[in-house]
């Protein structure tokens, strides 16, 4: 494991620690319906499912276009081995660690392919200023980047 490895897996256990508790509850607030509640949001907490149907709730930085959520995670990520098992999510919004602050809605998620990843990043910098491109420049592109759509059921 190299250098850059180690340290987004531990800045992952880090986020893991200090996740609000509440996050865990968000399944019980689903819902369909479409995004617009997150158009002034600036977190958003994605609910990917294990095999066993167990909820992991993450809080994630997006953008949204068209209908459409986009979030990046590391390549590596445990979400996206859970999406490609059942592309099933909720998103809502929430608070920096977690904290639900509204409905969780029904969505699928799609992995991108390499060659949309400059569009999606584009949405999802459209969403913040300067303090994520210095985040990206300094952790981003280290184990890898992945890029996932959200789409409402």
């Amino acid at each position: 494991m190299t250098v850059a490895e180690r340290i987004a897996h531990a800045s992952n256990r880090l986020y893991d620690r200090v996740r609000s508790p509440q996050a865990g509850d968000a399944p019980k607030r689903a819902t369909k319906g479409d995004l617009s509640a997150l158009e002034r949001e600036k977190f958003v907490l994605v609910t990917t499912f294990k095999r066993s149907g167990d909820p992991v709730s993450t809080p994630m930085w997006f953008g949204l276009d068209g209908g459409r959520l986009y979030f990046r995670t590391y390549a590596d990520a445990v979400k996206l081995k859970r999406i490609r098992n059942d592309p099933r999510v909720l998103v809502g919004p929430c608070a920096p660690r977690g904290k639900p602050k509204g409905e969780m809605v029904e969505a699928r998620a799609r992995i991108l392919p390499a060659e949309d990843h400059e569009r999606a990043d584009r949405i999802v910098q459209s969403n913040y200023g300067l303090f994520r491109r210095l985040y990206k420049a300094s952790f981003s592109g280290r184990v890898g980047d992945a890029y996932v759509e959200v789409t409402p059921a």
